[in-house]
């Protein structure tokens, strides 16, 4: 079981800032596992929104709180902010500039909120900086029975989850718990923990702090004592976390690519990196950014000087590796001519290929009237809008 690595990670205008979903019933742990990745986020600037709906704000006071201060200021934002559902957008605006310097936003949705309302608000927003970040629900392994039986909506909750954090699994019979999530979730990764305690680099990019200069970051506000350094570093945190890098200096078919991306197993929670696919499209590498059943590429010119490699890291819970890594061995494809229908299936997840360089010659654009059903099947474009506000 290896540490999730670090590289490739596509640059951020490439791919946008994720804004994760962090939903699980009250006392489920919620605000201790942002707090968790507050602390360590290997510097990483995280702005935080707490979906508090109450007359007093106790989490948003408890996350600032943990910080020293009811608020941090940066900027045109702020690091840690109570919001009300509506203004949501108004916050990932501030959140999201180019200013405010943040590498990816978590809101902590209410104990008591429909968190596929948040999800829907994300996945609808126009702002171009915004990409979906995962749905992360907190289980407590300690109460999860008693929790099902006063809020049965709870499996409909893991149902739509990208990620699921069986917490407090030091407490009770923590195995039983994971089965039974295991058997509720559909596709989700299941990780246990204690305290709140995850990688965040499952969760997200993690950035070295000494490259926040002249700017604080979050590690920059708290220093962990000797006990919680020598935990963070003892490869606890990785407990239930696998990952494969894959590296390949053959481009990859965008057919074949997209069957694997279509048929990817339960529990691969992440796929991030970049992707040549040679002929069908020689100007552009595309990043690419999968989260659960979420998925988008973003077209951007090769790096002068550098070789032309495809590079992926998957990050998953209970995935097998080396069939995963003989699957993209498959994808390969050194054909010195390109089949001109090839790319449409990569080209549906390309959310604005006209911001792009549309007089592009060498970047196919499909008519919408020339696809077929087999190449609208070819992937699962996730979550719907619409179908999660029903």
């Amino acid at each position: 079981m290896s540490q999730p690595s670090r590289n490739p990670s596509p640059s951020r205008s490439a791919a946008q800032i994720p804004v994760v979903v962090l939903a699980g019933f009250l006392g489920s742990g919620k605000t201790t596992l942002l707090n968790h990745l507050l602390h360590r986020g290997g510097g990483s600037r995280i702005g935080a929104i707490v979906n508090d709906f109450g007359a007093v704000e106790i989490d948003a006071m408890a996350v600032a709180g943990a910080l020293g201060d009811s608020t941090v200021s940066l900027g045109n934002g702020c690091l840690c902010c109570a919001v009300d559902a509506s203004e949501l957008d108004v916050y990932l605006d501030r959140l999201t500039s180019p200013a405010a310097g943040i590498d990816v936003v978590v809101i902590e949705a209410s104990g008591l909120a429909e968190p596929q309302e948040l999800v829907r608000m994300v996945l609808a927003s126009e702002n171009p900086r915004v990409v979906y970040g995962g749905l992360v629900e907190v289980v407590d392994a300690a109460e999860f029975g008693d929790t099902r039986a006063r809020h049965p909506e709870i499996d409909r909750h893991l149902a739509l989850a990208d990620l699921v954090v069986v917490n407090k699994t030091d407490r009770g019979d923590g195995e039983k718990v994971l089965g039974l999530v295991r058997s509720l979730v559909d596709g989700a990764a299941v990780v246990p923990a204690s305290y709140g305690r995850v990688d965040p680099e499952f969760l997200f990019d993690c950035r070295p702090t000494e490259e926040r200069v002249g700017q604080l970051s979050f590690d920059d506000l708290h220093m962990p004592d000797a006990e919680d350094a020598h935990d963070h570093h003892a490869g606890h945190l990785h407990a239930g976390y696998d990952s494969l890098s894959f590296v390949s200096d053959v481009p990859l078919d965008p057919r074949r690519l997209m069957r694997f991306l279509d048929s990817r197993p339960d529990g691969l929670y992440r796929i991030k990196g970049y992707v040549g696919f040679g002929p069908y499209d020689a100007r552009n590498r595309y990043a690419v950014h999968a989260v659960g059943r979420f998925l988008r590429f973003y077209p951007e010119p090769w790096p002068d000087g550098e070789p032309r490699l495809t590079q992926l890291v998957l990050i998953g819970s209970g995935i097998d590796a080396d069939a995963l890594g003989k699957e993209l061995e498959a994808c390969k494809q050194d054909a010195p001519h390109a089949d001109e229908h090839g790319m449409w299936g990569v080209l549906r997840y390309v959310r604005d290929p006209e911001g792009h360089d549309p007089e592009d010659p060498d970047l196919p654009h499909p008519d919408p009237a020339d696809l077929s059903l087999a190449d609208l099947s070819l992937a699962d474009p996730g979550p719907d809008p619409a179908e999660l506000s029903a």
